[in-house]
């Protein structure tokens, strides 16, 4: 049975901001997952990120995207958007600068006792830590509409399950939802040849134009500096921010995406609804739309975002009795930590006590911060 001090369940920014953090104070850290899982499975090639070369993973800020940029002789200008695979070269680069050992081993269940932590792996073996960082993906937290159960499994899936689009020639798409992924998805899908796509959502057509998420920095630098900075702003002032972020982040999209998406074979149907939705073969699913318009489909698509629900991860199901839950969201202290002494919870997870702006890469830095803070201080 392995011991050690600090067992990082997850691979993904979130996790390996924490262990590289915890190994550079001298916290022996084992670090369990498949290196940036998400991004490499549920990310479909072609895709590009929304933030800027300044979001990046290191707490100690010399292992940045932009470092990594400057090594490869690459100015940050020339990567305008950044594809996705450009993140996971540096992510890469990262893990090794920081020599962070990711063991590709899943944790099957998690358990305390006697002050310490338990985890079995899938494969049997045993590891026991004083204190445990989960960073769970959002993969868990993929939400769809309840008409979706309805649907046979080949022809229906949420983005995060769609990342290739080989079989997309010829097809009849219909995409549930009017954000980025939507309408990203969309240009992608269009561009593998599908016959006809129509983009379903009960808001306004977005904006496209180009956006500035520098707002977000002082927010995140309040959190370092000022213990329990989201949750002690006034209700009002969440609002604002929230309302801000939503602005930038939902009601606005990329102004990339504008020409990719001003072709034929795209329509829109803002401020409606599938009122029903029912397989007419193996092939096809027939939809009446909120306006009455009816489709017939080849392939639904759903855009639908995520949600959390702590229940959803499997290998916490030992340790919820535990910890405490609101909305489907750990409650946490001002250092990521749940009610479960030593158990602290990352990244989408805690945005509910830390606010939006932790469900992207650019809180990791702060969030390794504040649990490292936090773990040095316990000895």
């Amino acid at each position: 049975m392995k011991q050690t001090q600090l067992l990082v369940i997850g691979a993904g920014p979130y996790a390996l901001s924490a262990a590289a953090l915890a190994r550079e104070h001298g916290i022996d850290t084992v670090v369990l997952g498949r290196p940036m899982g998400f991004w490499r499975q549920n990310m479909p090639e072609g895709m590009f990120l929304r933030s800027g070369p300044d979001w990046h993973l290191d707490g100690a800020a010399v292992h940045t995207l932009e470092a990594f940029l400057e090594e490869r002789g690459i100015q940050p200008g020339e990567v305008d958007p950044i594809p996705v695979g450009v993140f996971l070269d540096y992510a890469g680069w990262f893990q090794q600068a920081k020599k962070i050992e990711v063991r590709e081993e899943f944790v099957g269940t998690l358990a305390k006792a006697n002050g310490r932590f338990e985890a079995t792996l899938e494969g049997g073996e045993r590891i026991r830590a004083d204190a445990v960082v989960a960073a769970p993906g959002v993969r868990h937290y993929s939400s769809v509409p309840g008409w979706a159960s309805s649907l046979p499994p080949g022809l229906a899936a949420h983005t995060c399950d769609l990342v290739s689009f080989g079989d997309m020639a010829g097809a009849r798409v219909l995409i549930i939802g009017g954000r980025q992924s939507a309408y990203e998805w969309a240009a992608l899908i269009r561009e593998h040849g599908a016959a006809r796509i129509d983009i379903v959502h009960r808001h306004d057509i977005p904006r496209f134009e180009r956006v500035s998420w520098k707002f977000v920095d002082p927010h995140v630098e309040q959190t370092l500096r000022t213990r329990g900075y989201w949750r002690n702003l006034p209700r009002s002032e969440q609002e604002a921010i929230t309302r801000r972020f939503w602005e930038v982040g939902r009601l606005t999209l990329e102004h990339w995406l504008t020409p990719r998406l001003d072709c034929q074979g795209i329509t829109r149907w803002p401020g409606t609804e599938v009122a029903e939705a029912a397989p007419v073969s193996n092939c096809e699913v027939r939809v009446l739309l909120s306006n009455a318009t009816q489709l017939t489909v080849d392939r639904v698509v759903f855009a639908t975002g995520y949600r959390a629900d702590l229940t959803k991860v499997p290998y916490l199901a030992g340790v919820l009795g535990e910890v405490q839950v609101a909305h489907g969201f750990p409650v946490l202290d001002d250092a990521f930590q749940t009610s479960l002494d030593g158990l602290y919870v990352t990244g989408f997870s805690a945005t509910q006590d830390f606010g939006p702006f932790f469900g992207f890469v650019k809180g990791s830095p702060a969030a390794a911060t504040l649990i490292v803070r936090d773990l040095l201080s316990r000895n």
